[in-house]
C-alpha cells in the first residue's frame, strides 16, 4: 500500500446567524458572557457533508461559550485568505480550523494567526504551521470501496470481467488524489482487466456533466465510483435522465462518503446506488468542535483520525444523522 501524507475531502455553508464578520454578540445563546469566537473555514457552501457538520458544530461551540464564525469563499483562494485574515484581525478569535482551497496559500495567514496566539487546525488536510487536524484515511477508504466493487463485478461477470469503471474525483489535493488512487487500485486488485475512465468532478453539477460526456463517449459505462458523494449524486441524476431505472441491476454507483441523501438512495430496493464508505458527519463535526474548543482553551491538541464504515442497504439505517 502506498505512502500517504497527512491527509485528507471533499466544503461549507452559511449557517443561519453565522457569518464571517457578523454575529459579534457579547453573550452566547445560553446568556453567559462570550469567551470569544471560534472559526471554521471550509472552501465552499457547495458540499453537503460540510454544511451538515456546521449545523452540528454550532450548538456545541456555542454551548462551550464561544461565538461560531464561518465563511463561503466559493473555492476562491483569495477570498478564503481574506476571510482568514479578517478572523485574525478581529482580536477575539481563539482558534481557526479549515479546509483550504490551496494549503500552500494559507501558510502565511496561518503564521500570522500563530504570531497572534491563535492556533490553526486542519480539516482533512495538513500544511505548515497547523497545531493538529481532523483526518480521514482517504486512500484506505477508497481502496476498501474499490475492493468491494471489484468483488461484486467478479461475482456478476466472472474472474475475467472486462468493463469500464468510471472514477470521479479531483486530484487538486492530496486527500482527493489518494481517494482516487485507492478506488483505482482497490478495484483493479480484484478485477485487473477492467478499463478505468478517470473523470474530474468535485461538485454535483460537475458530476452530472462529466457523466453525460462519458455516456456519449462510452454508452456502455455502467460502473461509477466517486471519491466523494456530491459528484456521485450528479452521476446518479444523469443516469436517471439518460433513461436508466433507479433499480437497474446492471448499474453500480458508489461513493467514498455519504450523507443522509446518499443513504436514502442506497436504501431504495435494488438501487443502482449500491454502497458507500460512510464517515459520519456527526463524528467529524464532534471531533472538529472538540479540537477547536481545546485549542481555544490552550490545551495540547493532537491529530484525530475519524474511521469510515462500508454501508449497504442492509445497514444504511444505522448511519443517518438526526
Amino acid at each position: 500500500m502506498k505512502n500517504r501524507s497527512r491527509l485528507a475531502l471533499v466544503a461549507i455553508a452559511s449557517v443561519a446567524a453565522v457569518a464571517l464578520g457578523g454575529c459579534s454578540t457579547a453573550a452566547t445563546p445560553t446568556g453567559e458572557e462570550s469567551k470569544g469566537a471560534i472559526a471554521m473555514g471550509f472552501a465552499s457552501s457547495d458540499i453537503t457533508i460540510w454544511n451538515d457538520q456546521l449545523e452540528i458544530m454550532q450548538p456545541i461551540i456555542e454551548e462551550a461559550g464561544y461565538e461560531f464564525l464561518t465563511s463561503d469563499p466559493q473555492f476562491d483562494i483569495q477570498r478564503q485568505v481574506a476571510d482568514w485574515e479578517a478572523w485574525v484581525n478581529r482580536g477575539d478569535v481563539k482558534a481557526i480550523m479549515g479546509y483550504p482551497v490551496s494549503p500552500d496559500s494559507v501558510v502565511p495567514v496561518t503564521a500570522s494567526a500563530a504570531a497572534a496566539g491563535i492556533p490553526v487546525l486542519g480539516y482533512l488536510l495538513s500544511w505548515e504551521g497547523i497545531a493538529a487536524a481532523t483526518v480521514v484515511d482517504s486512500y484506505d477508504g477508497g481502496f476498501e470501496l474499490g475492493v468491494a466493487t471489484g468483488e461484486s463485478l467478479v461475482e456478476e461477470y466472472g474472474d475475467d470481467v472486462d468493463v469500464t469503471v468510471a472514477i470521479l474525483g479531483s486530484r487538486e489535493t492530496d486527500f482527493g488524489a489518494q481517494a482516487m488512487d485507492g478506488l483505482i487500485e482497490g478495484v483493479t486488485s480484484v478485477a485487473p482487466d477492467v478499463t478505468i475512465a478517470e473523470l474530474t468532478a468535485a461538485t454535483r453539477e460537475e458530476g452530472y456533466n462529466v457523466t453525460q460526456s462519458q455516456l456519449i463517449a462510452d454508452p456502455d459505462t455502467k460502473v461509477w465510483l466517486g471519491a466523494s458523494n456530491d459528484p456521485m449524486h450528479g452521476t446518479y441524476q444523469a443516469l436517471l435522465d439518460s433513461g436508466v431505472a433507479a433499480d437497474d441491476p446492471e448499474y453500480f454507483v458508489a461513493s467514498r462518503d455519504a450523507t443522509n441523501e446518499t443513504l436514502d438512495l442506497i436504501s431504495i430496493p435494488g438501487s443502482i446506488y449500491r454502497t458507500s464508505i460512510v464517515v459520519s458527519s456527526k463524528d467529524l463535526a464532534v471531533a472538529n468542535a472538540q479540537l477547536l474548543i481545546d485549542a481555544a482553551e490552550g490545551k495540547t491538541v493532537t491529530t484525530v483520525t475519524v474511521p469510515g464504515v462500508l454501508v449497504s442497504a442492509d445497514n444504511a439505517a444505522e448511519f443517518y444523522v438526526d
